[in-house]
């Protein structure tokens, strides 16, 4: 099992484990990922949404945009290659290695309020990735003027041509993998999606495992 793997042997890009978490189902995480460093996301039982932000950790004001990375890339989803921008268009972190090809920018995160009116009041209680995302983000002295639209890796939101999108099943499974490298120190916030009132974590949120590798350096 993936639980079972060393991290080296999970790492999609091979160097020295500076980090390796497990992050409880609905729950929250953080780390600051150097420059250059690599991030590889584990998700262990599969069809687990990771809603995530990013944010330069020298200055919080630059955080990752929706819309500059998706104008950037051209392209609505994020696979190998798609670089992940700031307002300015300037490069945050980078997908290096895949293993899925397919996550959604613009699903947004699910709040207690938007659960409400989704799926009935019945629903208010259940915590959720905004909670998730405000809880973790104190820790770094951010607030809820600084949530911004997340990446949902792993979450599949096919769009339509005439533009109607909805959250089916995920096309990951048990073990598969995405690596992220921060091309700045890059501040990391992740919610490991609560949501059980629809397909993203397949009614059933699981843990996932991040791995931080610090490759060695390529010597002539």
């Amino acid at each position: 099992m993936t639980t079972l793997l060393s991290a080296a042997d999970l790492a999609l890009v091979p160097g020295e484990v500076v980090l390796d978490e497990t992050v409880a189902p609905r729950g929250p995480w953080s780390a600051v990922v150097a420059a250059g460093d690599v991030l590889t996301i584990v998700d262990l039982h599969g069809n687990q949404a990771v809603d995530t932000l990013i944010y330069a950790a020298g200055d919080h004001s630059r955080r990752y945009s929706a819309a500059a990375t998706v104008v950037g890339g051209r392209n609505l989803f994020l696979t190998t290659d798609s670089v992940l921008r700031d307002d300015d268009g300037s490069p945050l972190m980078t997908i290096v290695a895949d293993e899925v090809g397919n996550h959604d920018t613009v699903g947004g995160a699910c709040s207690q309020e938007s659960n409400t009116l989704r799926y009935g009041h019945h629903t208010k209680h259940q915590h959720a990735c905004v909670e998730n995302f405000l809880i973790e983000g104190a820790r770094w002295g951010l607030g809820k003027r600084d949530l911004v639209s997340n990446i949902n890796f792993f979450m599949n939101v096919p769009v339509d041509p005439d533009g109607a999108l909805g959250i089916v099943d995920g096309l990951s499974a048990p073990g598969k993998r995405l690596a992220l490298r921060a091309d700045v120190d890059a501040l990391v916030l992740v919610s490991n999606c609560p949501q059980i009132n629809n397909p993203c974590n397949g009614f059933d949120p699981t843990a996932v495992r991040m791995i931080v590798t610090r490759p060695q350096e390529v010597r002539p």
